[in-house]
Parts: structure tokens; C-alpha cells; sequence
């Protein structure tokens, strides 16, 4: 299949700030999306906050605008510059946020702006911690034992029933911002006052603990098509509870049997599938209890994320360059593999 000629100007959401130790990966990935889509000859809009980024020199897009990533901002660009489509999956959890946002607004129906690289279902899917945890009970993938809760009291229940440490996890925040572990009710009570406050849709996760499991990680893409591949396996050094932007990765993963990765390849599939994600990069993550072997699906991004510029620089495989293409119609089987060239 090949590129889409039903859209010529793409608008790319960058991701904004960048805190030390956390979202530089998203300017690499944005720099990849910028310099392929062009090459594609689209044009390409792009928005991002952050001056201090390679992606907002002038070489790599058509029209650059350093502005704040909000919505009615974002709409006086798309007034200005008229694009077809919209590309949030180079520009982590901020660019999918604000997607999502200017869907919810109307903004993107009423100036026929199409989204691609994800769709909104999907995202949603992946992002709402509650619904993620149904749609893999459906498919007979098991997520730990967890409740969704939008107060204090309801986590302090919560908490009662799935037993301590529990861990706390609000809903779409990058880098798991106001997560915690609590120990008992007091530590409750501060680490969900805290994930609350920063939960744009005011809900946190109170979770099992898995404190102490091994943590693995697949880099996974997915085109239109169907065809699938794992880029790359990722072991955590550091066990559950340290969060997968603080800890210590290394690819491939080292401590898993070839039996045990091509059932996580698989599991990671069925997720795929079951989100929806038919154009681009994903990553989906996994605890695996070091006693008994049982595995839970902890979380999945259906964008590129931290761990895509990691995979990217230890095999070669351009995760970003590749969705983009993938993104705009190409099939993974037509797209040229850039270390064998064939």
C-alpha cells in the first residue's frame, strides 16, 4: 500500500517541557517523524513549547511554532494552517493528552483534521487504567487485582479489600507523576491526596502491589495489515516499584527463556489486537513473579515512548521513522529495513 495522497500537510505534536532525566527521548523520536515525513514530501506543521529541542530548528519542519501545547492554541495553528491530518504518537504522553482534548473539544471535527497513528478508542482503551483492565480480563490476560477511585475514602476501601502495600497509580500522567507505594492508611491518604491532584481526570489506580517482580518491556509495532513484529525485548534491572524511566534497562533481556519471551511476543499481540493499534509503535510492559513465573500485563502505550529511543539505538531499528511511515498507509512489509537495506 502506498502513501496516503488524500493528505498533504501533517501537524506533529511535540512534547513540551522536558525535566531532567525524563522526555528528551520524545525530541528524538519528533526529529525522526519531522525528517521522514518530508522526505515523503508532506508538509509538516509542527508545535512544541520547548525552544530547547532539536525538532523546532528550522530545518526540520515546514512551519515551526514554539507555543504553549494547549488547545486553543493549537486551534488558532490548525486555523492558520489548514492541516489534514494530526500525528500525536511522536510526542508522548503531552502530545496524546492534548490529542485527546482537542477530539473532546470538537476541535479537530470542525476543521477536518483527521487523527492518525492512533486512534482515539485506542488510546482511551489503553490509557484508562479501568477499561485497559477489563479489555485484557476479556481476552484472559490478567492485570493485578485493582480499583479505580476518585476520593480519598474510596481508596482507603479500596485498599481494605486488595490488602497493603498497595500501589497508586493517576490516570494519564508522563513518568509516573504522583504514583506511590503505601504501606499503611496515613501513607495512603497522602501518596492519592497527591495522584489526585495531578490526575487531569482526577482518578488514581490502587493496585496489588507487585513490588519485588521482575519487569520486562516489548517494543512492538503494528501496521493496518496485521503484520507485527517485537523490536526489542527490555529487562529492568531494577524490580517492580522502580519506575521504568528511573531504572537501570538493558536490551535484550537477559533472564528470560526463549519459551517465555515468544509468550510474552504472543501476550503482547493478543494486547495489540485487542487495543486497536493498527498504525505504529507501541510498548507494553509486564511483571513477572520470580516465584511461581505467573505474568500480569502492567501497562501498555499506544504511542512511542521512552523505551522506543532505547530500542532504537541498541538494534538499529528506527522505531519513530517507522511509524510515521506506517502511520500515513505504508505496511511494515514495504518499508526498507535500514541496516540490511532490503
Amino acid at each position: 500500500m502506498p502513501k496516503r495522497t488524500d493528505i498533504q500537510t501533517i501537524m506533529i505534536i511535540g512534547s513540551g517541557p522536558i525535566v531532567i532525566g525524563q522526555g528528551c527521548e520524545f525530541d528524538y523520536s519528533g526529529v525522526q517523524a519531522c525528517k521522514v515525513l518530508r522526505a515523503l514530501g508532506y508538509r509538516v506543521v509542527l508545535v512544541n513549547s520547548n525552544p530547547a529541542t532539536i525538532m523546532t530548528d528550522p530545518e526540520f519542519a515546514d512551519a515551526t511554532y514554539v507555543e504553549p501545547l494547549t488547545p486553543e492554541i493549537c486551534e488558532r495553528i490548525i486555523e492558520a494552517e489548514r492541516p489534514d491530518a494530526l500525528l500525536p504518537t511522536v510526542g508522548g504522553q503531552t502530545a496524546l493528552n492534548l490529542a485527546k482534548a482537542l477530539d473532546e473539544a470538537g476541535i479537530l471535527a470542525r476543521h477536518n483534521v483527521e487523527l492518525i497513528g492512533a486512534a482515539l478508542p485506542s488510546i482511551e482503551l489503553a490509557e484508562d487504567r479501568q477499561q485497559f483492565k477489563d479489555a485484557m480480563t476479556e481476552v484472559g490476560l490478567e492485570c493485578p487485582p485493582s480499583k479505580i477511585v476518585g476520593s480519598v475514602d474510596q481508596a482507603i476501601s479500596a485498599a481494605e479489600e486488595i490488602g497493603y502495600p498497595t500501589l497508586i497509580r493517576p490516570s494519564y500522567t508522563l513518568g509516573g507523576s504522583g504514583g506511590g507505594v503505601a504501606y499503611d492508611e496515613a501513607e495512603l491518604r497522602e501518596v492519592v491526596e497527591r495522584g489526585l491532584r495531578l490526575s487531569p481526570v482526577n482518578e488514581v489506580l490502587v493496585e496489588m502491589s507487585v513490588l519485588g517482580w521482575k519487569e520486562y518491556e516489548l517494543e512492538v509495532m503494528r501496521d493496518v495489515s496485521g503484520n507485527f513484529v517485537v523490536v526489542c525485548s527490555i529487562e529492568n534491572l531494577d524490580p517492580m516499584g522502580v519506575h521504568t524511566g528511573d531504572s537501570i534497562t538493558v536490551a535484550p533481556a537477559q533472564t528470560l527463556t526463549d519459551k517465555e519471551l515468544q509468550r510474552l511476543r504472543n501476550m503482547a499481540r493478543i494486547v495489540l489486537d485487542r487495543v486497536g493499534l493498527a498504525t505504529g509503535g507501541a510498548n507494553v510492559q509486564f511483571a513477572i513473579n520470580p516465584a511461581d513465573g505467573q505474568v500480569f500485563v502492567i501497562e501498555m502505550n499506544p504511542r512511542v515512548s521512552r523505551s522506543s529511543a532505547l530500542a532504537s539505538k541498541a538494534t538499529g531499528f528506527p522505531i519513530a521513522k517507522i511509524a510515521a511511515l506506517v502511520a500515513v498507509g505504508f505496511a511494515l512489509d514495504e518499508i526498507p529495513n535500514d541496516i540490511t537495506r532490503v
